[in-house]
């Protein structure tokens, strides 16, 4: 068996060639912590309309909520994640990933450990260390999991059901307005999904807790429940599930009232078989749909 000695220029520069690790080599980009998933969804086919694009919770969403986490890697003032199944681990001291050269040359001395680096710039760098660099070996972060699975979701923008329709033309003031939105597993819940990491299982489960309408008019009117279809021949005299009981009071100065509505989900995750356990939510919003409310004309003879 050969001894271990110390690398001169050349046998580095042999063992550089021989793992490949050249400044030039290309390295798979660990990417940044994504937003939650959206699709896009227009309201009712026969009402017009258009979302207002992609509505969560996390960057690039529309709605401010906590869509997990703050996660403990970040590069260049990006958040990263921790480990990367390709690369390694990140050493938030210098910005790069490290996983050791695998099998490790000869040419190590003893008491040191090749690594190969993945640094922002790019490509693998070969370095030789007395012990493993901060953040090496570090388990998995459980809420940085969760936060992922949630990522994988797909969470939709809301419908908006509404009645009055605005096809059927106007409503009247003082009279309820049914709403309702799609009952889904992608805009209402549950949802659940789990991960194993490193000997760690997280599972999660996304649902909707509750939806906020704007009524156009300042109002808000909140629904723990999707509400239901409003059906004219059986509804004209029920109170709706979900709705603005009492109506408008009083029209606006064109008789419109432009409304929309907010999903808010909540999703408790936990690790399976014990331990860390949390909750993240994120919301996603709907376009807006133009009612029409006129006042009650009295007719007298």
């Amino acid at each position: 068996m050969l001894s271990r000695r110390l690398l001169t220029v050349g046998a580095m520069a042999t063992l550089v060639l021989a793992l490949g690790l050249t400044g030039s080599a290309s390295a798979r980009d660990p990417g940044a912590d994504c937003p939650p998933s959206s699709t896009n969804c227009d309201v009712w086919d026969d009402i017009p309309g258009n979302p207002d694009g992609p509505g969560g919770g996390g960057p690039g969403g529309g709605g401010g909520g906590n869509d997990g986490p703050a996660r403990k890697c970040v590069r260049d003032g990006v958040a990263v994640t921790c480990y990367d199944d390709v690369l390694g681990w990140f050493n938030p001291q210098d910005g790069c990933y490290y996983k050791v050269a695998e099998p490790q040359p000869d040419e190590v001395p003893e008491g040191k450990t090749l690594y190969q680096a993945s640094c922002a710039e790019g490509g693998l760098i070969p370095r030789l260390l007395d012990g493993p660099p901060p953040g090496f070996g570090a388990p998995p972060d459980p809420g940085e999991m969760a936060a992922e699975l949630l990522a994988s979701l797909t969470l939709k923008n809301p419908r908006v059901g509404i009645a009055p329709h605005p096809s059927k033309g106007a409503g009247l003031v003082g009279l309820p307005v049914w709403l309702w939105t799609d009952p889904g597993a992608e805009t209402w819940g549950p949802q659940v999904k789990s991960k194993s990491d490193r000997g760690i299982t997280v599972r999660i489960e996304a649902s909707v807790d509750r939806m906020v309408w704007n009524m156009g008019n300042g109002d808000k009117v909140t629904c723990t429940t999707h509400g239901r279809a409003y059906v004219p021949a059986t509804d004209k005299d029920t109170k709706p599930p979900c709705g603005y009981a009492n109506g408008y009071s009083k029209p606006s100065g064109d008789n419109k009232y432009k409304v929309s509505g907010t999903t808010y989900w909540v999703v408790p995750w936990r690790v399976i078989g014990g331990g860390a356990s949390g909750t993240l939510t994120t919301q996603r919003n709907s376009a807006e749909v133009e009612i029409e409310i006129d006042e009650l004309q009295v007719v007298t003879r």
